[in-house]
């Protein structure tokens, strides 16, 4: 199983060429933890990290 990608300015994991949460093309295989936020709006952690759209993110990217 290949390592995912990770954007390198909203950190949202991504498959295709661009990132579907901000638009970039900047992505980085170096990320460490994830969390899935399920409710942007609600969810206190996605509020305190900006997330806008419900995904899956990386905690850190490299």
């Amino acid at each position: 199983m290949s390592k995912k990608k990770a954007c390198k300015l909203c950190k949202m994991f991504v498959e295709g060429p661009k990132c579907p949460s901000c638009g970039s093309e900047s992505f980085s295989d170096s990320w460490q933890g994830r969390m899935y936020i399920s409710d942007a709006e609600r969810s206190q952690i996605g509020q305190k990290i900006g997330v806008k759209v419900k995904g899956e993110y990386a905690i850190k990217v490299r």
